[in-house]
């Protein structure tokens, strides 16, 4: 309870003075001129005043407010290693337990640190959240926070004293102070690497912890797009070079894995990836052409448009009425070096096309074996035929036939048609998606010839002409592939004939699919991430693809469903809550991802501690200790101590200190005047009697 004392005037107090001044003035006249009775006089007036005045003894009844109490719970990735995660839960439950027989304490529990796409979800940042937490509530009411927590926190305060937190900081320490971890990762990797080229990376694995002493060799695999590349014997603490070869442009994975010693912490930072895109030096292309005609040019302009296109044109002409004697080297302007492009360096070329090329035995026969055995053995060809491959002539007499996707009938369609996909050229990447493909008919003009030709199996027929004869042919053959056009006609597009077609988009997509362009693979899986979300595209030929198998960083799994959003495509999306390296697979696909930072905090120093936050926690009078003192000892978080004045601790002891508040909320006042009513003019009276009587004498 709390005592006071306040005067609650009767009148205002231009009035209260008007009213005591003229008996004033005649009690004062009176003492100066010493008249009998004076003294009366005086008590009179200090009772007319006093009771004008009304004096009032006040008694206030308080109740002491609660302290807020701020229990930061961390669930960050690192608490999900060995059992931390069940001795926070544990340690939550002992201390509301713990805090019922404190009832001057309101606790508030936080949960700080899941995973998000915001910095604070890649790292532990549990002093924000502390933040947040107690914005509403008084300094004076704050009794201090309480951390569950690993210790390995991003987000500490560099200086105390200018901190705006002025409560204790006790800090409850998961695991124990045996842990060990083994983490590996990349020190030299580029963003980039020249294909079929030596790529120098370097790596380092990290003990952390009491590793056992006999632990100091690792021995780590390299994995390029999941296939072995090699494994390293590798000293601990030790960066290790190495050098690896990109085998195709665009995104290439490289991958890290390395076994850890029996106990360790978690397996998760035992495997490290990067991905890498592959360029291409300069494509090496063999245009090989033969009756000049209009679509030559359209070929030559727009492979001589790319820049990274090497572009080497060769012309053998030798018409079928030349019946002279002249010797073939005699017929060119130079030596036609057939030796050199088709035995020693056909196998630096990137891709070899043939246009309108047929056979006048230039090329012995057995050029032509070499031929198919460069596709065979990985190359790409692609044929622009005309009406010589349905004559005698054709390369499909030549030993060449064996790899050639479709083989002539021997007719030609002279007439007008409008080329159309079919249902496999709808989802191939190469015509899915054509400018003017989506409309029944296409937008797009007409050509004038065709060549009939039968396709050969495992041959995908991605576009149609005349009588629905195919126009367009992909196909695999051993390690390389073949593309065939069975039209001349293609040019007519860039000339814009009746509003022309995607010729461009065409041509480029055929020959870099020809080259291994990943993009542009039928069956191909990919993903990419949007902060704490997996984005998967899924390109395919079939009909469905069943589910989608995710691996997370801790190696828990998970099964997605995709959605078919176009012809070919899938897509599926999923939200991880882990940060780090996640493999998704369909069918005998598989790609990876990193959700999050690649250098995350949570990955980096995931042993538990307590001497991060040990400074801190003395300056503001709290402490840090471990829930378990030893491996094995059952969960404790000693005892709550409240105190009134905090001040900076020495860490002793397993106590919680917080600190109490002196603030109250009032919760009624009693009013007893003190001189009113008939206690007031029982006074006046006597002293106005005793007046009267003093000077009838």
């Amino acid at each position: 309870m709390h005592y006071s004392f306040i005067f609650e005037p009767l009148l205002p107090a231009f009035w209260l003075i008007c009213v005591l001044i003229p008996p004033a003035i005649l009690v004062f006249t009176g003492l100066i001129m010493l008249r009998r009775g004076y003294l009366l006089r005086v008590l009179t007036l200090a009772v007319l005043a006093l009771a004008l005045i009304n004096p009032v003894f006040l008694q206030e009844y308080r109740e002491p407010l609660k302290s807020t109490l701020a229990v930061i719970i961390d669930r960050s990735q690192s608490q999900k290693f060995g059992q931390r995660a069940q001795d926070t839960d544990e340690a939550v439950a002992i201390l509301e337990k713990a805090l019922q027989a404190y009832p001057q304490f309101e606790p508030r529990f936080i949960e700080a640190g899941k995973p998000d796409s915001s910095e604070e979800g890649t790292s532990t940042r549990l002093f924000s959240s502390l933040g947040r937490g107690l914005a509403d509530v008084p300094p004076s009411r704050i009794a201090g926070a309480i951390m569950i927590s690993d210790g390995q926190v991003h987000d500490i305060p560099v200086n105390a004293k200018k901190s705006e937190f002025k409560a204790p900081v006790n800090v409850l320490v998961t695991g124990n102070p045996a842990e060990y971890d083994r983490r590996i990762r990349f020190i030299e990797a580029p963003r980039f690497g020249i294909v079929n080229k030596p790529l120098r990376l370097s790596m380092i694995v990290e003990d952390q912890g009491s590793m056992p002493t006999d632990m100091l060799q690792a021995r780590v695999d390299v994995l390029v797009n999941g296939e072995a590349a090699g494994s390293y014997n590798v000293t601990a603490g030790e960066e290790t070079p190495f050098e690896i070869t990109l085998p195709h442009a665009g995104t290439n994975i490289i991958e890290l894995k390395t076994g850890g010693p029996d106990g360790e912490l978690t397996q998760i930072n035992n495997h490290a990836a990067i991905m890498i895109d592959g360029i291409r030096e300069n494509l090496k292309v063999l245009l090989i052409s033969g009756e000049p005609h209009n679509g030559l040019r359209t070929w030559r302009d727009l492979l001589k448009s790319d820049t990274g296109v090497d572009l080497i044109h060769f012309t053998i002409l030798r018409p079928p009425e030349k019946q002279d004697n002249t010797p073939l080297n005699q017929l060119s302007l130079i030596v036609f070096p057939t030796t050199e492009l088709f035995v020693e360096k056909i196998n630096d070329f990137d891709l070899v096309i043939f246009d309108r090329y047929q056979h006048y035995d230039v090329l012995p026969m057995i050029y032509y074996d070499y031929m198919a055995r460069y596709v065979e053995n990985g190359g790409a060809l692609l044929m622009a035929t005309g009406p010589e491959f349905a004559g005698g002539t054709s390369l499909a007499v030549t030993p060449l036939i064996r790899v050639l996707p479709a083989g002539p009938t021997g007719n030609i369609i002279d007439r007008p048609f409008l080329p159309h996909l079919t249902p496999e050229g709808m989802k191939h990447p190469v015509t899915h998606g054509l400018e003017g493909s989506n409309t029944t008919p296409p937008k797009w003009g007409r050509w004038l010839r065709q060549i009939e030709a039968i396709p050969t199996q495992n041959t995908t027929v991605l576009m149609k002409g005349a009588d629905d004869w195919p126009l367009m042919l992909l196909a695999h053959v051993g390690k390389g592939r073949v593309g065939m056009l069975l039209s001349d006609e293609g040019w007519l597009w860039a000339r814009g004939f009746e509003g022309g077609g995607p010729y461009a988009s065409l041509y480029r997509r055929m020959a870099h699919w020809l080259m291994g362009e990943p993009e542009l693979e039928e069956e191909a899986l990919f993903a990419t991430s949007n902060g704490n979300q997996l984005v998967i595209h899924r390109q395919t030929m079939k009909d469905s693809i069943g589910s989608i198998h995710i691996q997370l960083p801790s190696g828990k799994t998970s099964e997605i469903q995709a959605t078919k959003t176009e012809d070919g495509i899938f897509t599926a999306t999923f939200e991880s809550d882990e940060i780090g390296l996640i493999r998704i697979t369909n069918d005998d696909k598989t790609t990876v991802a990193h959700v999050g930072p690649i250098n995350a905090p949570e990955y980096g120093d995931i042993i538990s501690t307590t001497e991060k936050l040990k400074p801190l926690a003395m300056e503001t009078g709290g402490n840090v200790m471990r829930l378990h003192k030893q491996a094995g000892d059952a969960v404790t978080i000693g005892t709550v101590q409240p105190v009134r004045k905090t001040e900076t601790s020495s860490g002793a002891g397993n106590r919680i200190i917080l600190k109490e508040s002196s603030d109250t909320r009032l919760d009624r006042i009693e009013r007893i005047p003190l001189f009113s009513g008939l206690t007031a003019l029982a006074a006046g009276l006597f002293f106005l009697c005793a007046v009267w009587y003093r000077e009838a004498k």
